[in-house]
């Protein structure tokens, strides 16, 4: 029995001591007035009485009831109720009131009502004070309290002859029955009676209607939230305006736990004036009135409910882990179909009629039913995871937490580690894990009811059924006789508290009181004492976890099969059948990555130990490690499999003896996992080992019973099965009998047994702790767990050590004798922790403990000793016998500096090597050598797994292409040990990931390390590969050759370089002498005097040049190298200069070449002769110079044929350049721009001047003014610039678009690139005056002319494409003739950064997390290298449009070396075919990237400056646009996609020379630029690229396309947006078999055998091979068909023993053939050929080729413009198109004219050899052209017969032909020049002057 109220409290309200507004509260009287010794009275009730605070209040409310609940230090829960109702104000109150602030009336009371004004006198009937009374109770019987309070004010206000100290007496002697579902009646003496039921099972919640309300109020999603923060320790707030409701909401939320109880703050009702409780750092449950939500906004990590609002707020830094799937869904909708029965009847067609919704009491008990469900669910089997450590005097009892949640499946799962993890769960398992208690309804339910939850899951109504019997159990347990409970209790009248008659609440006589209180005192002490009868059983356990586990775990079940193999190789093993047990080794391993195999492996090696085979030989032993380090390499820190648990007495018996007293243990090769150095296996382990002994302590025959053998062996079968917790219960049950003698005897034994497992647990962690060579601290260093002890216990003891531990494991010092004290003293403390925790929890005496302490530095000191021997010995093994080393093949020149080193090459993260989702096998992780050369860092190794055969797997790449070295730590694939290994990525996509053998010593990895960087950065150019492979060679050049040529050479660029030096030296000092000439002779041309004999403008400046007009030897050996470059070739081909030996020029040309630079004097970055307008003088270049970057400034580099606008380049602007010219003129200012200048801004006059020229250069704006007036500008459009039909121009738009279409889409380019718009007041945008083109540029469909009010001048003649930064603020003249386009560009370290994400997005360095594709694209978008590229052919199509509609353009970005150079070359690519031309690329790279000095030393690090810069592929960008472009227009590109890989590839590898230094003066300087004129090498090693290609592509079409077939004058307009762009295979794609196919002479491997007959006289074998996506090279083993046709041609010839034919010529042959069948058979579709009509829209398109077997015809069509009249039938044409060749080759009309035709000798232009030419006389045209041989279709040149002026014999010069008859030269003169030819002998010499006469006579 208990007494139901413990005080009865009258509280009444009172002035605050220091005068404020508020009032407080006072207790008046309290009953009894001592404190009960079992009880104590609560502090601050006051407080709790009006939470709200203590307040006047204007009228009389009526009475309000609540229930506070205060918490005191013991955790014991005081429930106090509280009845307020209000009284008038006492005049002594009044008083006090008054001379209070006014501020104080103004306050509103607890309900809000009216306020007081400030002016009006306080009369004592308007104010009433709040008077409480209060009953304080540790029961919880709202109800009771309600009445009974409700009695006593009854009795007061109706004024009932009733004592009121009588009702309170009894109130406070009033004793309920405890537990066990028993009732009382009781009664309080005023003619009231009340039923008091007590809970059938005291630990069931007692919720009443208390859940349903808070589903009611919130709703489902935010009831569960909320559940889930509680359950996880958050912090939780309920608001609400009604405080019964607050109550009811903790109530419910609590009651929801069940069962496991909130341990932490727990207020309902919080008073205002302990709002700062709310600031705790701890989680709570609390409720605070509504009116304070502002005090509550700050709170940063508080999950707010507002029930009024049924709103929850989780702040943004909260994250509550929502319940496991599919826990989550199936409470979700179970409570759904509780809460909404309807929900599922609301679709019916024929609902049922509506049955009557349960009670909300009712409700209430099936939602907690749910919440009880879903806890037997999530904890089922949590009783097989419990360790009970002691079991007398008191049980102790520990979770094993990682078992749990490993059996679970739920590792993962963030909630379930939460819950483990917190307090609330604690509790559970020291309450609930007692084996001997009394039961619940949890019990029962997480025991029995787990098989039919599981059965019910998918039967929702099977669930409800449930849900409802459960819900019946728990209303009956609060509600045992629902029958009885009858109350009769007093209420007071309706409105009783508004009558103005009310006396105050009397003051009680306390001797009254107390004497009643004193008689029932005396009455129960004769009492005997009330014990609560508890019924104790054996808690049952339930199904173990595992039968659940079984069911529920899909993909980690291994098949038989391969538990099989697991049993079968271990049985080899240990029967020494070792080469079986090799072959199935990697089989196993593969089947170690699942649980049920680890756990079969464990298993049988316990059997064999169990069988004395602990003891192996060298071989068994080895095998045995493998197999347990691939187990334990998957295990986490925890171990929730049991795996190393398992492992861990194995490790301690196997082993294998060294020598005599030598024996090695397993544990000393199994060191390295992280589950050894986690605290928490260490405890879990320590643990469940004492509860085995613990269990065979108490099942031990007792020495009395002694029994037959069979009952004694039926009794120990029985014992078996008892699980240690039923040996626990029974112990606990007979405890109580015992004698104490027996108790304390039990106690010792356990305790005893306890401390000898802690010594046990020592021995075993120093064994796994300490390292086989303890002079090696690295173990310790890289333990994950050894230092961060934190997280491992709750433990203070364990934290405060976590510092000291950390420290000495991160000691750097290598191998002193020092570090190993260290290594012992780090092991001493860990497992002294591990003691003082283990021990501590279990009850070890003190004196034990001390012991313990003692005896583990002894233990780990024995243990280091032992270990010395064993390390010892174990270096006197005879080493395991590795793979032969397998050297790599070497380039010629190319030499080892270290020979291989062993290493594992391990996956990097593409699928390739690994066998991925490419199909093949598992190549990596491979076994091998890396080798360091003078050129390459190679491996070459075997695969280690040995199902995949003798594959050689070879990666390697230029030391050169080196970006990023890493030391790494990592796992060999054999032996699972750590090792140190090597990642080393390069710039050409290939990446070494190494481990290190174990014979490769740390100095070794250290020296290939250094070398690796001594040769990647040289410190001097001259270091790299291409220098140092010439080098090697020359020595066996003769002596005499060397002496001949060297000089002149020598000496030519050391005059040239030392000339440059004194010319730039001298620059500054003699400024001052010059005098710029007079403004009249600005803009002439200059004296004709002054040309020399090159027709090379060179106007010299005394100061800036040579001191004389005259040129010194060395330097007209300068001009003619410098005109010998690619570049003056190209300016020649373009018509930008004449090179001649005649002094004519014509004047009209706008432009000329000028030497000014030839010094590189101006620029050091440009070339030696640029381009430059024809009015420009060279003395005004130098000052034009001043105002660009680095002295780039505008130098013309390409025009365009058709529209003669010219391409111009150069560096960014100064700040004095036409930037601050075009401020200046915007400038309000009237004087003209030029009158206040000085001298100093004469080079931006300069600068205007020289772009003014540029303009009046171009054809179309040449008039007399220079402004491109109505006249001029109509005329030049009306005239040739309407394109004709025949010159169509390409674009990649849609097909059915009509040509106005796009415009607009240039229109759309031009407003992207274009960031920034300018002000349009200053005249139309530049975007609308490209848009209005198109209606000059293309006819009305009605054929009227264009609108005349388009004629206006709205084009600038010249675009300045420049940065918008650089720009910014520029508002151009509208006069001006140019205008500025700012764009917004990315620089060259946003490249590299770009790169860097793109090499780690394509070769990650370690597989991916999530496979599949998704995570490669989201890196490759992060990468943003896509984007950049997209940027680069925009700016580029933008450009190819203003030139193509007649404006030139300056592109004038950055330094003029990176993007300017990258643009302008894609800018020519795309608008002149000869660029797409192989002779033509090279010529673009010599001229825009060499010449003009893209700085590739310099972006590619090739030196030791350059180190820290990094690499920088900015020519690899370009090629990438390049390969984009290809891909759009494979038909317009005579070179292949392997031609740019190539170079990519070797623009980076420092092989070749070409792609060295930073400009032409560097080359110049180091001698490099001239060499190849002076030396005629015989076969040494290529050092220019260029030679190398040429000498490949005459041996094999590797860079040819079969697919060219260009358009005329074609102009590309490629699609740039990001979709439209394809990742580049020379990115992704690798050769494992070779190596990259880079380097020719490697990629071709040994010839494969003939087919040869077998012995037998059976068939050949077939030569057919497995190709391997990721292994061989597919086009090398599957060449497309024409490849294979010429190879096939080619073998056949040497069969026959004729000289093989060029490939070349043999497929030009056939294409000429192919042409003239075409035209035979009239296109008709009976010819073989395949006819298909490819329209030009479609001619982007993938082209393909048949492959056929060996021998079929080659069907290629070859169809011109005319393609389309072909009669093939569509539907063949169709069909066939996508397989078979599409092939169009361009063809020339030319052909069809041929009057006579041979081969001549032509002398090239000026210093150009002789060279054999096929010429052909066409009289219908009157030209002489000429081809580079027979049957080649694209002529080189005419000669226009029109010109000639003479035919006459000439003489031979240098370089012709020697056998040849002098009289067969002959010399046809040409008003341009004179042409020299030389025939094969004399009468074909007069036979081809005749015809040439005829052909001169006939016109």
């Amino acid at each position: 029995m208990a007494r139901l109220a413990d005080y009865f409290v009258l509280v009444a309200f009172g002035p605050h001591p220091r005068g404020s507004g508020e009032g407080q509260g006072q207790i008046l009287q309290r009953f009894p007035e001592k404190d009960w010794e079992d009880n104590p009275f609560p502090q601050g009730i006051e407080l709790f009485c009006q939470p709200s605070g203590w307040q006047l209040c204007p009228e009389r409310n009526p009475p309000t009831f609540f229930v506070a609940v205060l918490t005191d230090i013991n955790s014991e829960r005081h429930y106090c109720a509280c009845l307020t109702f209000w009284e008038p104000v006492e005049s002594t109150q009044e008083v006090v009131f008054n001379e209070d602030t006014t501020e104080q009336e103004e306050e509103a009371d607890e309900g809000g009502q009216a306020r007081l004004s400030s002016t009006a006198p306080a009369q004592p009937s308007q104010l009433f004070a709040p008077k409480t009374l209060v009953l304080v109770s540790r029961l919880d019987h709202t109800d009771v309290f309600r009445n009974s309070l409700g009695l006593i004010y009854a009795v007061h206000v109706e004024g009932l002859n009733v004592c009121l100290e009588n009702v309170i007496g009894n109130l406070l002697t009033c004793t309920v029955p405890l537990a066990g579902g028993s009732q009382r009646t009781i009664s309080l003496g005023a003619g009231d009676r009340q039923v008091i039921q007590t809970p059938l099972v005291d630990s069931l919640p007692v919720s009443r209607c208390s859940v349903a309300l808070l589903f009611r109020q919130l709703g489902i999603t935010n009831v569960l939230s909320l559940f889930c923060a509680a359950l996880t320790e958050h912090k939780v707030l309920f608001l609400s305006r009604s405080y019964q409701r607050l109550a009811d909401a903790c109530r419910g939320l609590l009651a929801l736990l069940f069962p496991l109880r909130y341990s932490f703050t727990y207020v309902p009702i919080l008073p205002a004036q302990l709002l700062e409780v709310l600031s705790t750092p701890t989680p709570f449950i609390i409720g605070v009135n509504a009116a304070f939500q502002a005090e509550t906004q700050e709170l940063l990590d508080v999950i707010v409910a507002d029930l009024d609002g049924g709103t929850v707020t989780v702040p943004e830094c909260v994250h509550i882990p929502p319940l496991p799937e599919p826990l989550q869904s199936q409470t979700h909708n179970v409570l759904s179909m509780v809460l909404d029965p309807e929900l599922e009847l609301a679709d019916l067609a024929f609902p049922p009629p509506t049955t009557s919704a349960s009670s909300l009491k009712m409700q209430d008990k099936e939602l907690r039913a749910v919440f009880l469900r879903l806890f037997a669910q999530l904890l089922q089997g949590y009783r097989w995871c419990l360790h009970i450590v002691r079991i007398h005097p008191e049980p102790v009892i520990r979770f094993h937490k990682a078992a749990f949640l490993g059996q679970r499946g739920l590792v993962e799962d963030d909630f379930l580690m939460k819950v483990l993890e917190g307090m609330a769960f604690a509790g559970f398992v020291s309450e609930r894990g007692v084996p001997y208690r009394s039961t619940d309804l949890f019990d029962e339910l997480v025991a029995h009811e787990v098989a039919r939850m599981r059965a019910d899951e998918n039967h929702p109504h099977r669930v409800l059924r449930h849900v409802q019997e459960l819900a019946e159990q728990l209303y009956k347990n609060e509600n045992p006789y629902p029958a009885v409970a009858m109350h009769k209790v007093q209420r007071p009248g309706e409105a009783s508290h508004l009558r103005r008659t009310h006396r105050p609440f009397p003051r009680l006589d306390e001797g009254t009181v107390q004497w009643i209180v004193d008689q029932a005192a005396a009455k129960m002490q004769g009492a005997p004492p009330a014990v609560k009868a508890e019924r104790k059983t054996t808690v049952p356990s339930g199904p173990p976890m595992t039968a659940i586990l079984e069911r529920c775990s899909g993909p980690h079940v291994n098949s038989a099969r391969r538990l099989e193999v697991v049993r079968n190789c271990i049985s080899y093993v240990f029967e020494g059948k070792m080469l079986e047990a090799k072959k199935l080794l990697p089989a196993v391993l593969r089947a170690l990555k699942g649980r049920a195999a680890r756990r079969c492996l464990a298993h049988e090696l316990h059997l064999h130990v169990q069988q004395n085979r602990a003891v192996l030989d060298h071989q068994q032993f080895d095998f045995v490690v493998r197999m347990m380090n691939c187990c334990l390499q998957d295990c986490t820190s925890l171990d929730e499999h049991g795996i190393a648990a398992a492992l861990l007495p194995l490790v301690t018996a196997f082993c294998r003896k060294l020598s005599p007293g030598v024996t090695q243990f397993a544990y000393s090769c199994v060191q390295e996992h992280v589950v050894w150095s986690t605290p928490q296996f260490w405890e879990a382990m320590f643990y469940g080992d004492v509860q085995t002994h613990i269990r065979a302590l108490y099942l031990e025959p007792s020495d009395e019973r002694v029994s037959p053998s069979q009952e004694a062996g039926e009794a120990q079968s029985q014992d078996d099965e008892r699980s240690a917790l039923d040996v626990a219960s029974e112990q606990r049950r007979l405890w109580p009998t015992l004698s104490q003698e027996k108790q304390q005897e039990l106690v010792q034994k356990e305790e005893s047994t306890v401390f000898s497992q802690a010594i046990h647990y020592a021995n075993r962690m120093s064994y796994l702790l300490l390292p086989l060579d303890s002079s090696k601290s690295r173990l310790l260093r890289e333990r994950a767990g050894l230092g961060d002890l934190e997280s491992a216990s709750n433990s203070l003891v364990t934290n405060s050590m976590a510092g000291s531990v950390a420290e000495s494991y991160d000691t750097e010092s290598g191998f002193e004798d020092a570090e190993t004290c260290d290594v012992a003293g780090a092991v001493v403390r860990f497992i002294n922790r591990f003691v003082d925790k283990v021990c501590t929890e279990s009850g070890v005496t003190s004196d034990h403990l001390k012991g313990l302490h003692v005896m583990v530095p002894d233990i780990v000191q024995m243990h280091i000793e032992t270990l010395e021997a064993v390390h010892r010995e174990s270096k006197r093994l005879p080493p395991i016998q590795k793979p032969k080393l397998l050297r790599p093949r070497l380039l010629p020149g190319e030499e080892c500096v270290l020979d291989g080193l062993r290493v594992y090459l391990l996956p990097d993260g593409r699928e390739e090597g690994v066998g991925g989702s490419g199909g093949g096998p598992a190549l990596l992780p491979a076994e091998g050598a890396v080798f360091l050369t003078t050129y390459r860092v190679i491996f070459t190794g075997m695969p280690t797994d040995p199902l995949v055969g003798e594959q050689v797997v070879v990666r390697s790449f230029p030391v050169a292409a080196l970006t990023k070295e890493k030391r790494i730590s990592v796992q060999t694939p054999v032996d699972q040990l750590l090792q140190d290994g090597l990642q080393l990525r390069s710039c050409t996509f290939q990446l070494l990931k190494m481990a290190f053998d174990e014979e490769v010593g740390s100095d070794s990895a250290e020296l290939f390390r250094k070398q690796l960087h001594k040769l990647r950065y040289p410190p001097d150019i001259r270091g790299t590969f291409a220098f140092t492979l010439g080098s090697a060679h020359t020595t066996g050049r003769s002596p005499r050759v060397a002496k001949d040529k060297g000089p002149s050479l020598r000496n030519f660029s050391r005059n040239l370089v030392k000339n440059a030096k004194k010319t730039i030296g001298r620059q500054y000092v003699t400024r001052k002498k010059y005098n710029p000439p007079s403004w009249e002779h600005r803009g002439q041309p200059p004296p004709e005097d002054q040309e020399d004999e090159i027709s090379v403008s060179e106007e010299l400046e005394p100061s800036t040049l040579t001191p004389s007009s005259a040129l010194k030897p060395s330097d007209r050996m300068t001009m003619s190298s410098l005109v010998e470059r690619a570049c003056c070739r190209d300016y020649q081909r373009l018509g930008l200069g004449t090179l001649s030996s005649s002094l004519s020029r014509a004047k009209s040309e706008p432009f000329r070449i000028s030497p000014v630079n030839r010094m590189y004097a101006i620029c050091r970055s440009y070339p030696g002769l640029l381009i430059v307008p024809q009015s420009i003088q060279d003395n005004a270049l130098q000052r034009v110079s001043r105002c660009y970057r680095q002295n780039r400034f505008p130098v013309v580099c390409w025009r365009s044929g058709r529209s003669k606008a010219v391409l111009l380049r150069s560096g960014g602007l100064h700040g004095k350049g036409v930037v601050g010219l075009f401020k200046a003129q915007n400038t309000p200012s009237p004087a003209s721009p030029f009158s206040g200048q000085t001298q100093a801004d004469s080079s931006s006059l300069e600068q205007e001047k020289y772009l003014q020229a540029v303009v009046s250069a171009m054809p179309r704006y040449a008039d007399s003014s220079g402004r491109n007036t109505l006249s001029s500008f109509s005329s030049a459009h009306m005239g040739g610039h309407v394109p004709s039909p025949r010159a169509r121009v390409t674009t990649l738009s849609n097909p059915m678009a009509a040509s106005a279409s796009r415009w607009t889409a240039s229109r759309g380019k031009w407003s992207s690139v274009r960031a920034s718009g300018r002000s349009s007041g200053l005249g139309a945008d530049v975007g609308s005056r490209l848009a209005s083109r198109d209606l000059l540029s293309t006819p009305h469909t009605n054929g009227a002319p264009p609108d005349s009010g388009f004629l206006r001048p709205q084009r600038a003649a010249l675009y300045i494409i420049g940065d918008k930064a650089q720009l910014k603020g520029v508002r151009p003249d509208p006069l001006q003739q140019w205008e500025l386009v700012p764009i917004e560009v990315f620089e060259a370290r946003q490249v590299k950064a770009s790169f860097k994400k793109l090499l780690k997005a394509c070769v990650p360095g370690c597989p991916a997390t999530e496979p599949g594709p998704a995570s490669f694209l989201r890196s490759l978008e992060d990468s943003e290298w896509l984007t950049q590229i997209h940027k680069l052919l925009q700016i580029s199509v933008l450009v190819v449009e203003l030139l193509d509609s007649g404006s030139s353009v300056l592109v004038s970005l950055e330094d003029g070396w990176d993007i300017t150079t990258q643009v302008v070359s894609l800018v020519q690519l795309l608008s002149d075919p000869f660029y797409r031309t192989l002779e033509g690329f090279r010529l673009l790279v010599e001229k825009e990237w060499l010449s003009f000095g893209h700085r590739f030393s310099h972006r590619g690090a090739h030196t030791l400056a350059g180190q820290s810069s990094g690499f920088t592929p900015v020519f690899l960008q370009f090629l990438d646009c390049v390969h984009q472009v290809h891909l759009q227009f494979p038909m317009e590109f005579e070179f292949s996609q392997f031609y740019l890989k190539f170079l990519g590839y070797h623009h980076a590898s420092r092989r070749f020379r070409t792609f060295l230094l930073d400009s032409d003066y560097e080359r110049i300087e180091l001698g490099l630029l001239y060499e190849e004129k002076g030396e005629r090498r015989g076969q040494l090693a290529c050092r220019s690229v260029w030679e190398y290609v040429d000498r490949l592509s005459k041996r094999t079409p590797m860079f040819y396309n079969y697919t060219y077939a260009p358009e005329d004058t074609e102009v590309l307009r490629p699609y740039s947006n990001v979709s439209n762009l394809k990742v580049w295979d020379f990115y992704t794609e690798e050769t494992l078999a070779e190596g990259p196919p880079y380097d020719w002479e490697l990629a071709q491997g040994p010839p494969e055998p003939p087919e040869e007959e077998r012995p037998d006289g059976g068939a050949p074998q077939s030569r057919r091979r497995v190709v391997w996506p990721c292994y061989d090279s597919r086009p090398r083993v599957q060449p497309d068909a024409i490849s294979r046709l010429l190879e096939e041609l080619q073998r056949l010839e040497t069969e026959l023993g004729r000289p093989s034919e060029r490939w070349k010529d043999t497929w030009d042959r056939v294409k000429a053939v192919q042409r003239l069948e075409g035209r035979q058979d009239g296109r008709g579709a009976s010819s073989s050929l395949l006819l298909s009509a490819v329209p030009h829209h479609r001619r982007s398109l993938g082209v393909y080729l048949q492959e056929g077997p060996v021998g079929s015809t080659l069907s290629l069509s070859l169809d011109s413009d005319q393609s389309s009249g072909s009669t093939t039938s569509s539907s063949r044409q169709a069909a066939r198109r996508s397989t078979s060749t599409l092939y169009s080759q361009f063809q020339t009309a030319e052909s069809e004219n041929r009057s006579y035709e041979g081969t001549l000798y032509k002398k090239g232009a000026f210093m150009k050899p002789w060279k054999a030419r096929w010429f052909v006389l066409d009289k219908t045209k009157h030209q002489l052209r000429y081809y580079d041989h027979r049957v080649d279709t694209d002529c080189k040149g005419v000669i226009d017969l029109a010109e000639v002026e003479a035919v006459a014999p000439g003489t031979p010069t240098i370089g012709a032909p020697k056998t040849v008859d002098e009289k067969a030269f002959f010399d046809v003169k040409t008003t341009r020049r004179v042409y020299n030819f030389c025939a094969q002998d004399v009468p074909s010499a007069q036979q081809w002057v005749d015809r040439i006469q005829s052909c001169l006579s006939d016109a």
